[in-house]
């Protein structure tokens, strides 16, 4: 009988190297989705839950919360297997909301290595990656950095 174990598909620091880029999978942006956000978060801001409000407002519809997309993004980040299992720690962000995201919309992010730096003392190093949010239409509707610290390879 074989005995599987687990073997993390992630990046270590060592592998990554300025202007590596990636582009996620894509996900469909639910109602359920913000509902369920609001009720974690207790943002229970009529534009993104009351449809009647919303539709009296600037964008006529409801719209995903910003931090909900920037969850969804980083999400997506992990699925793609690049940092699963090797990253120790979200550092830093940076993140402007250049437009909304409503219900049925689908993102994606793509993601650009802009530096590196090795902080064996924390055994790793830090990534920065620039990443912007693109919607089915291919606007971008979030972007800005990431910062994140990785394992080093002999700290596996």
């Amino acid at each position: 009988m074989t005995k599987l174990t687990y073997q993390p598909r992630g990046r270590y620091f060592e592998q990554f190297a300025v202007g590596d880029q990636l582009v996620t999978a894509a996900r469909t942006i639910t109602e359920s989705d913000i509902v369920n956000f609001a009720g974690m978060t207790g943002d229970f801001n009529q534009i993104h839950t009351d449809a009647e409000f919303a539709a009296q407002g600037g964008f006529g519809q409801r719209v995903a919360h910003g931090l909900l997309v920037q969850s969804i993004a980083t999400g997506l980040a992990v699925q793609s297997g690049i940092i699963e299992g090797t990253v120790l720690a979200f550092r830093e962000l940076s993140a402007k909301f250049s437009l909304p995201v409503f219900i049925g919309d689908t993102v994606h992010v793509e993601l650009e290595i802009t530096e590196t730096k090795a902080l064996p003392r924390l055994g790793g190093g830090t990534i920065n990656m620039k990443y912007a949010v693109y919607n089915q239409h291919g606007k971008a509707v979030q972007r800005g950095d990431w910062v994140m610290l990785i394992k080093s390879q002999g700290n596996g």
